[in-house]
């Protein structure tokens, strides 16, 4: 796990804006520096060792031949079997330099044998050419920007400006697409003319030309056949308990955070019979009783025999580390201190590396979403009613029944057909286009929608509308929101997140399966039959309470201060109407039921990171 840097450009400084880039990233890569500077390329690279601690895995790597030179972030975890094919005289014992030896002997194919987490620059000294290569779950990230002939690239935006080169100016489409969603949608960020690689996706980029990006590999539903339930549970255990063994490979002391939920409790059970060693685990808690699931975690790390660490949060505590938490913040985001706090903990413990249950909702079904989704699939005809009728519908239960909800059905009750894409986008919104009309000063265009992109990937087959759920959800919210956040804000504290769900062969076998596998005779039915030894009925059978904060009652009260002077400072904007976002507080202090935490903080946040 590293941080990754490039130039390529043929202005002279190059080695001085190289050095800023890694400056700002040092947290990324504590243990080590490294760069490789030409009249055409500068390559930037700094190290957190977690497997061959030893100086032979200094990146930049360049092959014996001299042709490739390779900055590299992430894990490809199947390397050893990989390196075993290959023929490469070895220095190291590092995936880094086998991912290296398979570009020499297959070239930019060899991505599709790599099992891992990964963002991958390699300059070619003979074509001229830059490749930029992100895994195929978008769990790393890599940001670039493109301007007159010369590429600049990182694995922060922070990084990125640190160069000088690209401008820290506000996209306005941009600023559409975070009020709706709480982020910025790939393969744009926050920045005009800054830009993420989208999950993958592979870059190449010669000096003088344009960019071009090609996919690789996307999110797909392909039906199997001729498959029992009691298979399928099989399959889904073998492929989980691969993953994750695969995940523990590391040279240095390694965790897991442990929330008391399903996911994180299947992991956990997991680790605990595949690692020879005792298990590290790491739990927040709340003074707030309500909002604690302590007691949950401790059950599983009593059960697993874990070492468990267990931190009690008031708003104070929190209070006192939101500043820093927030600096931590690489690109602006609805979420992240949360992840924050418990990278800080599980670092401060002595541990490296930690695996984590993200992406456990999103592949079996474990959000309202879903079955939102399948009811609303289900009830299409309701689009084939008279507009007016419809409309007349929505905007009386909207105000019957004032809320979030309502209000949303109200939305999509006004869309002139039923489009799974855009009724998944539409159900996803934070702010709803009505709201964002006043707040901004322009024009809110429907085209912004993420709905346009996952057209392409949905399958019209009645029997796996969860998996296009699955599709939409790994794509915008898992990519962009918990993912962005967990690398920007577990990088933070240079600790190595894992995530074992997003194995990509798990993955496919589970987009594969017919809904009648995954839904909803009990929550998560497939992941909780396929382990009943992992998951004691405790677990499985407690409210749902996620891994969050208690924002609605801080942002009333001890986070009221903080939050009400961003929210002003942000209203003098000139993108924003200061009237509409004063409305908007105060509708959220009045308990108005369509103005929730997630409509306001996201705000706050947006502020806190403009002014730094």
């Amino acid at each position: 796990m590293c941080g990754i840097n490039g130039i390529i450009s043929n202005i002279t400084d190059k080695q001085e804006r190289l050095s800023r880039m890694n400056a700002a990233m040092q947290h990324r890569g504590p243990d080590d520096e490294g760069t490789y500077i030409d009249e055409v390329v500068a390559l930037g690279h700094r190290r957190l060792m977690i497997i061959d601690l030893s100086p032979a895995g200094h990146q930049p790597m360049t092959t014996p031949d001299g042709r490739y030179t390779m900055v590299f972030n992430g894990e490809v975890y199947n390397y050893l079997e990989i390196k075993k094919e290959l023929d490469y005289p070895f220095k190291s014992t590092t995936d880094s330099e086998v991912i290296l030896a398979a570009w020499q002997q297959w070239g930019v194919d060899c991505v599709n044998r790599f099992n891992g987490m990964f963002a991958i620059a390699i300059w070619d000294h003979h074509e001229k050419q830059l490749t930029l290569v992100r895994d195929r779950l978008g769990i790393k990230p890599v940001y670039w920007h493109y301007t007159n002939g010369q590429l600049v690239f990182s694995s922060e935006v922070r990084s990125l400006l640190a160069s000088g080169i690209p401008a820290k100016e506000i996209d306005t489409d941009s600023l559409v697409d975070y009020l709706r969603y709480q982020t910025v949608q790939a393969p744009a960020t926050i920045l005009k003319n800054v830009f993420m690689l989208k999950a993958g996706n592979i870059l190449t980029f010669k000096p003088g030309e344009q960019p071009v990006l090609k996919e690789y590999w996307r999110p797909k539903v392909n039906p199997v056949r001729d498959l029992s339930y009691e298979q399928a549970k099989g399959d889904v255990r073998k492929l989980f308990f691969q993953s994750v063994e695969r995940r523990l490979v590391a040279d240095v002391p390694f965790g897991a955070f442990l929330s008391g939920g399903i996911d994180s409790s299947a992991i956990v059970g997991a680790m605990a019979r595949v690692s020879n060693a005792p298990i590290k685990t790491f739990n927040i808690s709340f003074a707030e009783e309500e909002f604690s699931e302590a007691k949950y975690a401790r059950h599983i790390a009593q059960l697993n025999g874990t070492d468990h660490t267990e931190i009690k949060l008031s708003p104070n505590d929190f209070l006192n580390y939101l500043p820093e938490a927030l600096k931590g913040m690489d690109h602006p985001s609805g979420d992240g201190p949360n992840t924050w706090l418990v990278s800080k903990v599980t670092k401060e413990a002595g541990v490296t590396m930690a695996l984590s249950g993200l992406g456990g909702d999103e592949l079996f079904a474990g959000y309202p979403i879903f079955k939102r989704m399948q009811a609303l699939h289900g009830k299409q005809w309701f689009w084939k009613m008279p507009y007016t009728l419809r409309k007349g519908m929505g905007e009386l239960l909207s105000k019957v029944k004032p809320g979030v909800a309502s209000s949303k059905l109200k939305a999509l009750l006004a869309m002139p057909d039923y489009q799974f894409a855009k009724v998944f986008s539409v159900s996803r919104q934070a702010l709803l286009d009505e709201q964002l009309g006043g707040i901004l000063n322009r024009e809110v265009l429907p085209e912004h929608h993420p709905a346009n992109y996952l057209q392409d990937l949905i399958v019209n087959k009645p029997q796996h509308v969860l998996s296009n759920v699955s599709i939409g959800e790994l794509t915008t919210y898992m990519q962009n929101i918990l993912l962005r956040d967990s690398d920007q804000m577990s990088m933070a504290h240079a600790l190595e997140v894992r995530v074992p769900f997003l194995d990509h062969e798990l993955v496919e076998y589970l987009l594969a399966l017919p809904d009648s596998f995954k839904y909803p005779a009990s929550p998560k039915k497939l992941l909780v039959e396929s382990m009943p030894d992992l998951l004691p009925d405790y677990i499985v059978n407690r409210p749902k309470m996620g891994f969050t904060f208690p924002w609605r009652h801080w942002l009333k009260n001890e986070l009221h201060g903080f939050a009400d002077e961003r929210l002003y400072s942000l209203s003098q904007r000139d993108f924003f109407n200061e009237t509409a976002v004063h409305g908007l507080w105060q509708q959220f202090k009045n308990d108005d039921p369509t103005v929730t935490f997630s409509r306001i903080w996201p705000l706050v946040v947006l502020e806190e990171w403009l002014e730094g």
